[in-house]
């Protein structure tokens, strides 16, 4: 999970001392929070197969058109901004927009600059694709998008830090964001044909952490079942939950 959701832009080990925890406005007072829940809408999923990367991807442009109808109808409604997202499917991820691809056959990156999301489906997400893994990622790297649009992404990357410590927990911030981002998305359109609340929990089993960036497996699962369970990106504030919360 840590190769497949990578942010375009890294921050350096380094930065100038600054008060903790995060008191920057569009942070922890974004107005995303106070827009309400996501609108109720539907998304039918197109049939997908073990190892046809066709249908996977034509399975991501379908669900991005989805997160496009329920982010644009959300967002100007709160009288935010909103643009569409450029999507790519590519072989391999380019080495563009400061993107460090690693080893990993499937990869996903989006690039602040041109608000472009790049998919590489390779075989690891086409060994079992008719879960929820598919979706859910999708959601989850749109979730940059929505952080972009709104202003958290330019907030993040202004935040200073004094160590590492403080490093990595902003970094947990960012990204448990968009685990609770991407479950809030799925509420909006749950229930979804063919599937049952067994799909759901299954993803949830499927969901990981342990690494210092994206924080313990139950921190990761507990963001996203919130998420889930409200259907509203109010509930998704991480940089105002106690460090405990991050972890």
């Amino acid at each position: 999970m840590t190769a497949a959701l990578t942010a375009a832009l890294m921050v350096p080990l380094s930065g100038t001392a600054a008060a903790y925890p995060v008191k920057h406005p569009k942070l922890i007072a974004n107005p995303l929070y106070e827009a309400g829940p996501l609108p109720t809408t539907t998304c039918a999923e197109p049939k997908v197969k073990t190892g046809d990367r066709k249908l996977a991807r034509a399975y991501v442009d379908a669900v991005i058109a989805c997160l496009e109808t329920t982010w644009e109808q959300h967002l100007t409604g709160a009288g935010l901004p909103y643009s569409k997202i450029k999507v790519r499917h590519v072989a391999k991820i380019p080495k563009t927009c400061g993107f460090k691809p690693d080893k990993d056959n499937s990869q996903a990156w989006y690039c602040v600059k041109n608000r472009t999301l790049f998919f590489q489906i390779g075989k690891s997400w086409l060994a079992d694709p008719e879960d929820l893994w598919l979706f859910q990622l999708t959601a989850y790297m749109y979730g940059y998008h929505v952080q972009s649009l709104t202003g958290i992404e330019g907030a993040y990357d202004a935040v200073r830090y004094r160590n590492d410590a403080e490093y990595y927990e902003q970094e947990r911030r960012y990204r448990l964001q968009k685990d609770c981002l991407a479950g809030a998305f799925l509420k909006s359109v749950w229930p979804m044909e063919g599937r049952t609340t067994e799909d759901w929990n299954y993803y949830v089993s499927l969901m990981s952490g342990g690494s210092r960036e994206y924080g313990k497996t139950a921190t990761v699962r507990a963001w996203a079942k919130r998420g889930f369970a409200t259907g509203d990106p109010g509930s998704c504030n991480t940089w105002t939950a106690p460090s405990s919360k991050v972890a």
